[in-house]
């Protein structure tokens, strides 16, 4: 499915709270890439004239709707994760739409001679099946303790809502199992900046 051999397509994955923002936020700064994270086309897809939007009323109900007609992103994740059956639905919905819209956009960059490599994270990219469409996978990962304690600093999670989202993600074994890469996030920034530059300076991506 790559659109273009002159420009790398690299995933991003890793627990929540290992530092996938922050690894994103730099290589936007200081490198000819574009992101798309899948949460954010998510939730575009969801919006009112969305491909997804009228699916997931269906699913869910109107109720889920707020008075400007988008909807109530709290409500339904209260709702979906109480009940597996319903994240399947709202996954089989969600996922490929996700999934069409980002090499949808793909196929856009591959056109911009600019654009050297395009960086796609997600926290399901293993699971949803984007492994095969990739040039590299990166898993971004860092202890127990260091991903709690962002959570707690960085969102105001509480440790009920943190040993949840846990208990669902894959383990740091299966992360490997499929990465090309492996990023601890346990020191500074500036330590995991070094290590994106060293990765980065490997491809010589001004000859892409």
């Amino acid at each position: 499915m790559k659109p273009n051999k002159n420009m790398l397509i690299i995933g991003i994955t890793g627990e929540a709270g290992a530092g996938k923002s922050v690894v994103l936020n730099y290589l936007k700064e200081n490198y000819p890439c574009e992101i798309l994270v899948a949460d954010t086309i998510g939730n575009e897809v969801k919006e009112p004239g969305g491909i997804c939007y009228q699916p997931v009323i269906d699913l869910l109900g109107e109720d889920i709707l707020l008075p400007d007609k988008t909807m109530n992103r709290t409500l339904i994740a209260e709702r979906i994760f109480k009940d597996e059956k319903l994240v399947d639905k709202m996954n089989e919905i969600i996922h490929p739409a996700v999934h069409d819209e980002i090499f949808r956009r793909i196929d856009v960059y591959s056109k911009d001679d600019k654009i050297k490599f395009v960086f796609i994270e997600a926290a399901l990219l293993i699971e949803a099946g984007y492994v095969d469409d990739l040039d590299e996978l990166w898993y971004i990962c860092a202890t127990s303790e260091n991903r709690r304690k962002r959570l707690k600093e960085t969102r105001g999670y509480t440790d009920a809502r943190i040993d949840g989202i846990m208990k669902n993600q894959l383990t740091a074994e299966e992360f490997c199992k499929y990465a090309d890469r492996v990023i601890e996030n346990t020191g500074t920034k500036e330590e995991l900046y070094h290590k994106i530059d060293c990765i980065m300076g490997e491809y010589k991506w001004q000859h892409l």
